[in-house]
C-alpha cells in the first residue's frame, strides 16, 4: 500500500475542443499517463490529484474523465483546480460519485483522509497576485482556512498531515504568505503543488525550505508519471 501524487491532468474527453496535446510536452500524455500508471500503480495503492483533473464544465461533461481515471488502479483524492469548473458541493460531487458507479474517486474539501499513520490534508490554495485587493485577499483567507480546518481533521484522528495544494505557496520571489503561516504553524513537513506548466518549472521550489520540503507534481513536469510520495 503507497501514496502517490500528481496534478494536472488536463484530461478532456467530455470537451474535445479542449486538446491539451497541442502543447509542446503534452505529445500523447494520455496514454503516457495511462501506460505509467497502470505500471506504476496497484489496486491497493492511493493517489492525490492535485486540481485541474478535468476540462470539463459540469460535472456531466467532467464525466467521461471521472470514468477513466476510476478505471485506472487506486483509490484517488481530488482536490479543487482553477480549472475544475465541474467543481460543486461536496454533497453533490459524491451524490454524483456515487449515482454513476464511480466507487475509487474521494474529494478533498475541508477534510483528509487518512492514509497509514499520515492524514492526506490540503486545498486549492490561491496565487499571489501582490495586490491587495479585498476580494484576493478574502480568497486567500478562506483558502487558509480550509487548509486549517484539512489539518485539525487529520490532527483530531491521530494522523501527522502531509499537505497538497493545486496553486503552489510560494513561486519564484513571491510567497503566499496567509499559506505559509499555516504550514509554518502545524510544523507542517511535505507539501505538494502543481498549476506550474513549461518553463515555469524554472521558477518553482523545489526542495526543503524552512523545514519543509515541497515538491511540484505537475504532470507534464514529471512526464505523466505518479510521484511517490510515501
Amino acid at each position: 500500500m503507497r501514496l502517490f501524487a500528481i496534478g494536472d491532468l488536463h484530461l478532456s474527453l467530455g470537451v474535445p475542443e479542449k486538446p491539451m496535446d497541442i502543447f509542446r510536452g503534452w505529445e500523447n500524455y494520455q496514454t503516457l499517463l495511462e501506460e505509467n500508471w497502470r505500471s506504476t500503480i496497484s489496486a491497493e495503492d492511493t493517489v492525490v490529484l492535485a486540481g485541474d483533473s478535468s476540462w470539463g464544465m459540469s460535472l456531466e461533461e467532467a464525466l467521461p474523465d471521472f470514468r477513466l481515471i476510476d478505471s485506472l488502479p487506486g483509490t484517488k483524492i481530488i482536490l479543487k483546480g482553477n480549472h475544475d469548473y465541474w467543481w460543486n458541493s461536496m454533497a453533490k460531487m459524491t451524490a454524483f460519485f456515487e449515482a454513476n458507479g464511480l466507487s475509487t474517486l474521494h474529494i478533498l474539501h475541508n477534510n483528509s483522509y487518512s492514509f497509514g499513520d499520515f492524514g492526506i490534508c490540503g486545498t486549492r490554495g490561491w496565487v499571489n497576485t501582490g495586490l491587495e485587493e479585498p476580494q484576493n485577499a478574502k480568497v486567500i483567507a478562506r483558502e487558509a482556512q480550509r487548509l486549517t480546518v484539512s489539518i485539525e481533521h487529520a490532527l483530531a484522528a491521530g494522523k501527522k498531515p502531509i499537505v497538497f495544494l493545486h496553486y503552489p505557496p510560494m513561486f519564484a520571489s513571491a510567497y503566499n504568505y496567509e499559506i505559509l503561516d499555516v504550514l509554518y504553524k502545524y510544523r507542517i513537513e511535505r507539501c505538494y503543488y502543481g498549476h506550474i506548466h513549461g518553463s515555469g518549472a524554472k521558477k518553482a521550489i523545489t526542495g526543503e525550505r524552512d523545514g519543509i520540503l515541497f515538491r511540484m507534481i505537475s504532470s507534464d513536469y514529471l512526464e505523466f508519471q505518479p510521484e511517490l510520495v510515501i
